[in-house]
């Protein structure tokens, strides 16, 4: 009996497979998914490869950046005395420690809702770099232009108090995390109040990124609960409220900041009560930034408070809440976390409109870097780009830094998603 013997056809030879998150997949579905995309591509890659390469000249070969190796510390602290640089960094120390904090406690409580919502939050490589990148990048820079050994060493101690406040900030337990956010908020204003207080250095002698930083961050705490006031009220059933929380908003917003702030400058000492203390310009300035950030913070939360479901409160309402335990457990938690990318929004645009104080004659980050180019030394030379250069850094990092701590903190919440 014959047996019929089985041929084999050679199979081409199999093509490797392509990783999902390799180089070769993301260029494939990115850059080269279609013809006009190819096309985009290949024009616009020499082009902005040429820009990348005269911007690395720029830094690494031609320009000259001596002048910040000799103005760094006025660029950071302004006309701050020197001799009273040890308080300055004691407020810093503890500024980082609240921020670690909130920040620790914050990451938790996001942390515990994407588990129990199902959702991954192990953060990947990528997402490690894109956050830590540019801050570390600054640091650097700054280190840098450092001439002495102490400030690095300091700089490490409050970096590594912040690191270590925020791993206890996650381990703190649930119901302690609410008191310690407040107390973060406390100690970030004490920070602030303390570097002129006791006899210390009065606001008018601070200047560069010390006062960029205080304008921001003090009026960003001083202007959410304000404006979380307001929208509440502009929601209120008692027409008084309503129309005077209107009014205040709508003036707010239709007035130029440039504007507010030439008010706050000359007019606003007129409207004070005879013998009352005048406050100086930069505590007037933080009035203005505080007044015209919480008008939009107001209109950014009443959007979302009106973005909730009606059912929400009916359903609070059945379980026997009183109406300030619905607003406050209900409704304000779901309106605040679907305004997350709009409230970060206007903290970057208050971080840089803070450079107007140049134009009431405050030496703020620009106006300090203005000022370097002034000395004799770099009068006429050119310097100017350098400069600006290095405080567009500064303003990115800031930006940068605030966007993507939103998009996490958005991702660990499930905006969007459900």
């Amino acid at each position: 009996m014959a047996t019929a013997s089985s041929t084999t056809t050679p199979t081409p030879e199999a093509t490797p497979p392509v990783r999902q998150n390799s180089p070769v997949r993301w260029a494939r579905d990115n850059l080269f998914s279609s013809a006009w995309n190819t096309v985009l591509t290949l024009v616009m890659a020499p082009l902005l490869a040429w820009v990348v390469i005269r911007f690395l000249r720029f830094v690494f070969v031609t320009a000259r950046w001596d002048i910040i190796e000799a103005n760094l510390t006025l660029l950071m602290i302004g006309l701050y005395p020197r001799g009273e640089l040890s308080r300055l960094w004691v407020a810093v120390a503890g500024m980082t420690v609240a921020i670690g904090l909130g920040a620790g406690i914050t990451a938790a409580t996001a942390r515990e809702t994407a588990i129990a919502a199902g959702r991954d939050v192990t953060p990947g490589v990528r997402d490690r770099i894109q956050r830590a990148g540019p801050p570390l990048l600054l640091l650097l820079v700054l280190v840098v232009f450092v001439r002495t050994a102490l400030p690095i060493l300091l700089l490490a101690g409050v970096v590594a108090a912040g690191a270590a406040a925020f791993l206890l900030g996650r381990r703190v337990p649930a119901r302690l995390r609410g008191k310690l956010n407040v107390l973060a908020v406390v100690g970030i204003l004490a920070a602030l109040w303390s570097i002129s207080a006791f006899g210390g250095v009065p606001r008018s002698a601070w200047g560069g990124l010390l006062l960029t930083a205080y304008y921001t961050i003090g009026a960003l705490l001083l202007a959410f609960p304000i404006g979380v006031a307001l929208a509440l009220g502009r929601r209120s059933t008692l027409p008084a409220v309503r129309v005077g929380c209107g009014i205040f908003i709508e003036f707010f917003r239709g007035s130029p900041l440039i504007a507010l702030l030439f008010v706050g400058w000359l007019i606003l000492p007129f409207f004070l009560p005879p013998g009352f203390p005048t406050p100086n310009l930069v505590t007037r300035a933080l009035i203005i930034f505080t007044l015209f950030t919480s008008a939009y913070i107001a209109e950014i939360v009443r959007g979302g408070l009106q973005s909730v479901p009606r059912g929400q409160r009916e359903a609070a309402q059945a379980l026997g809440l009183s109406p300030w335990k619905q607003t406050r457990l209900v409704i304000l938690p779901q309106a605040l976390r679907s305004v997350i990318p709009a409230l970060v929004g206007q903290a970057i645009s208050l971080f840089k409109d803070t450079t107007l104080v140049l134009i009431i004659g405050q030496l703020e980050l620009l106006g300090a870097a203005q000022a370097t180019t002034q000395q004799e030394r770099f009068l006429g030379q050119g310097y100017i780009i350098e400069v600006l250069v290095f405080i567009s850094l500064i303003y990115w990092v800031g930006s940068y830094w605030m966007s993507r701590e939103s998009q996490r903190l958005e991702t660990r919440l499930g905006v969007g998603t459900r």
